[in-house]
């Protein structure tokens, strides 16, 4: 299976930013993408990089709605999977949300971020309600799906609840500054998690120079047993392509022997 990973800079206007990832779809598709995912926000600015000030509603959107549908289209049209992420309103509620349309176009759910922090240039919690849906994966015509909305890559319990629903693939749409994780470490992250759970992973970060910060891109894939596949570059607008083994999964050491032989028994109390 090929995947897909955009890093586009977002513009203040969400119909273009829109438009222009539209046209890089159609640019994965023609290279034969399965899949594509976009990035944290990928269609609007970065809102928390401020606290916000009464406009939270206004500036959020519905799930379904006008994004969702545009997209469902293309998803239709090309016959490839997309995994957006945008501001949703649901009502008086605000999430960063990460819906998952399938190859003929049907809006199978959406992701809402659980893990919601809050410090300088990510004002988060003035922003995003905790999600409320779990950690839910997706079957969809490119495998089995699951979502980790940035923050919550860093708690191994969600990543491995993503394992014990059967994802294949964990795909991580990010909004990650440059030189915010020195030393490759958010990258480490990725490679255990993999390894820890047996699945690919998949890091869509921004790009691009906004109001109080520069972000990274940088995004890359990787494997069940941990190693890095593809990376994207620093600063880049791009289209990284890559292209995965399912069959890895069945076969990789968290799926033969890590899984198997947990003791949840004793270890549930541990982790309340």
């Amino acid at each position: 299976m090929r995947i897909a990973l955009v890093q586009q800079v977002a513009s203040t206007d969400r119909d273009l930013n829109r438009r222009r990832g539209i046209a890089r779809v159609e640019e994965a598709a023609a290279e034969g993408a399965q899949l594509v995912c976009f990035a944290e926000l990928a269609l609007d600015p970065f809102y928390p990089q401020r606290p916000a000030t009464g406009e939270v509603l206004q500036l959020a959107e519905p799930v379904p709605g006008p994004t969702t549908k545009l997209f469902a289209e293309a998803a239709r049209r090309l016959g490839v999977v997309i995994v957006l992420n945008l501001f949703e309103r649901d009502g008086q509620r605000t999430f960063d949300s990460s819906p998952v349309i399938d190859a003929d176009g049907r809006l199978l759910g959406a992701t809402r971020m659980v893990h919601i922090t809050d410090y300088e240039c990510f004002h988060e919690r003035d922003f995003y309600t905790p999600g409320d849906r779990g950690a839910p994966v997706y079957e969809t015509g490119a495998g089995r799906l699951g979502i980790a909305i940035c923050y919550d890559r860093h708690y191994p319990e969600y990543m491995r609840a993503l394992a014990l629903a059967g994802a294949e693939l964990v795909v991580v749409p990010q909004a990650g500054a440059v030189d915010e994780w020195p030393d490759g470490l958010f990258e480490a992250e990725m490679r255990v998690a993999g390894f820890q759970n047996g699945y690919f992973a998949a890091l869509c970060n921004r790009v691009g120079h906004e109001e109080r910060l520069t972000f990274a891109g940088e995004s890359f894939v990787t494997d069940p047993a941990g190693r890095v596949l593809a990376r994207a570059g620093r600063g880049t607008e791009e289209v990284l392509l890559c292209d995965l083994d399912l069959g890895q999964v069945s076969e990789s050491h968290a799926r033969r022997l890590f899984l198997r032989d947990r003791r949840p028994e004793l270890y549930r109390d541990w982790l309340a």
